[in-house]
């Protein structure tokens, strides 16, 4: 699937299509290679095939004039001559079946003089349109026929030594100039297919950058509404199954509720103007820290938890604003999840540690003494916790304890 999506996402070339070649304009089209169809001449195409073919048909045409001055039997002339149009007119197949033609010139080429241009344009169009090792073969051929053709047909201008270097060297020519073509090309390929790659690769990080980004949201909303939410619930729920409640509790109560709803939609509102703004998590109202700890505990004791404190901190100013922030939103989480898995036990938070120390956050709660309704949800909140503690160095664990309750530890780096 991956492969497909950059197949469709490579750069397509979309510029004057007469001034390249039809091959490689098949090569950088992504749906021509699925349809299965031959690629059209271009403009391009036609005047280099037309090209190919006066050249071939002039060295023919010297070719024969070279075998009138000869002692060879008009027979022979007239048969070589008709090879070598027939050779010419095959030049037009050069590109359809290059190592077919190529290797047909071979015996040809042997027997005929006046087909040595077309055997020189196969070879060419060899070595630009098919790997090295096909061309190998068949320029080694020609230059092992080579010395046994000028030995057979001597050239009358040439010495024999000379007529066999020219010929050593023109194919040498011949087929580095197709190889360097060829290489153009296969550049040209590379790049178009490193550019779709890389085009793929932007778009799989921009999609995981969403992906993260919408995570740490969803992460944050929870930590910072779930605890006001839980405190809506249980008030709420007290106020529905105990109408008759006394006047104090019953205020006591609605207050609780009404400053929970105020600061779950002031956190609200800050989580959004966050995402308005992209700014970072840290602006807006100052994030709760370590410091916040006693106003947290203070909360949910209000609300009719059983909380304990402990803080054997050293230097508690001095601990980094993240891990501070990290360690407030699992004594949070820790706290939510005792009020709602574990209603009327006794939470006890413990945080200890010091400047190049771990610091130790956990909280622990006792095993409910009756049964619980299950919660929606439950362990979403301990999973973003396990993220946090991961981003901040350190770790997360949690589980339930010999005797039944529930406990989570974190070690938070203090450096």
């Amino acid at each position: 699937m991956t492969d497909d999506k950059a197949a469709r996402t490579a750069p397509v070339y979309t510029g004057p299509r007469w001034f390249f070649p039809s091959a490689l304009i098949h090569e950088l089209d992504p749906d021509a290679g699925r349809s299965g169809r031959r690629p059209r001449r271009t403009a391009r195409d036609w005047v280099v095939d037309f090209s190919c073919f006066l050249l071939a048909v002039l060295i023919g045409l010297l070719g024969a004039d070279t075998l009138q001055n000869s002692d060879l039997p008009r027979a022979l002339s007239a048969a070589d001559q008709m090879l070598g149009a027939l050779s010419c007119a095959a030049v037009w197949l050069r590109r359809r079946w290059p190592f077919g033609l190529a290797v047909a010139m071979l015996p040809v080429s042997f027997l005929s003089e006046t087909s040595g241009g077309v055997a020189v344009i196969a070879l060419f169009t060899l070595a630009v349109h098919r790997p090295f090792r096909y061309v190998a073969w068949v320029a080694g051929a020609q230059l092992v026929l080579a010395p046994l053709y000028f030995w057979w047909r001597p050239d009358p201008d040439l010495p024999y030594a000379a007529a066999v270097v020219l010929i050593l060297v023109l194919t040498g020519a011949t087929v580095g100039w197709g190889m360097f073509v060829r290489s153009k090309r296969q550049l040209m390929l590379s790049l178009r297919d490193r550019a779709g790659r890389a085009e793929t690769e932007a778009r799989l990080r921009a999609e995981q950058a969403q992906r993260l980004a919408r995570e740490a949201i969803a992460r944050e909303m929870h930590d910072v509404l779930a605890h006001r939410l839980t405190l809506l619930s249980v008030h709420a729920g007290a106020l529905e199954f105990r109408p008759d409640a006394p006047r104090d509790e019953i205020a006591r109560a609605a207050g609780v509720i009404r400053e929970s709803a105020h600061e779950a939609l002031q956190d609200l509102r800050e989580i959004i103007g966050v995402l308005r703004a992209g700014d970072s998590e840290d602006a807006g109202r100052p994030q709760p820290t370590l410091a916040a700890l006693d106003a947290l505990v203070a909360e949910s004791l209000q609300a009719g938890m059983k909380v304990t404190l402990e803080q054997r901190v050293t230097d508690a100013g001095s601990v980094p604003a993240s891990v501070g922030r990290t360690a407030y939103r699992i004594a949070q989480e820790g706290l939510t999840n005792a009020r709602k898995h574990a209603p009327g036990t006794e939470v006890t938070v413990s945080v200890a540690g010091g400047p190049g120390e771990d610091l130790t956050v956990t909280v622990h709660n006792p095993a409910p003494e009756a049964d619980v309704p299950p919660v929606p949800g439950a362990g979403q909140g301990l999973i973003g916790l396990t993220e946090r503690a991961t981003l901040a160095g350190g770790s997360l664990e949690h589980g339930r304890t010999p005797e039944g309750g529930f406990e989570v530890r974190a070690r938070l780096p203090w450096q």
